[in-house]
């Protein structure tokens, strides 16, 4: 196993072992702590993607009717909806375990049973508000 620190320097100057973070050889996968934290780093990234589609979606329609067409009919098709979909769950995801960090920058929810307790509410949180988001958008599109 890689040794997971490196030398860093203090403020006299002497040499001194440093943890690296984030790194996966501390994270045991099992545990709701580890996969929430992996989870919003990873759904954090996603938002990338889902900006870059958007801006994709806004340079088309500022192109004519054509390109606009062309990414109209990447999005609506069964790879675009599941790109969608898959971005709406990271919004959610993300968005909660944004709160979840907020309450704790105040304090609240710190302590290891809370910690837990509302890891699992994100979790089905974000799977019951993708599907209602999703619900309302085919309402609306019909």
């Amino acid at each position: 196993m890689r040794d997971a620190t490196y030398v860093g320097l203090r403020t006299d100057g002497t040499r001194i072992l440093r943890p690296k973070s984030p790194h996966l050889q501390v994270y045991d996968m099992l545990q709701i702590t580890s996969g929430m934290s992996i989870g919003s780093r990873i759904t954090g990234c996603a938002w990338t993607v889902g900006l870059l589609l958007m801006v994709w979606w806004l340079a088309a329609a500022a192109s004519g009717p054509a390109a606009f067409a062309n990414v109209q009919w990447f999005m609506s098709s069964f790879l675009g909806m599941l790109v969608l979909f898959g971005l709406s769950a990271a919004a959610w995801f993300h968005t909660l375990a944004g709160l979840r960090h907020l309450a704790w920058d105040f304090g609240y929810g710190c302590d290891m049973p809370a910690v837990h307790r509302t890891g699992r509410i994100v979790l089905i949180a974000t799977a019951v508000m993708t599907v209602l988001t999703w619900l309302v958008a085919i309402i609306a599109w019909a």
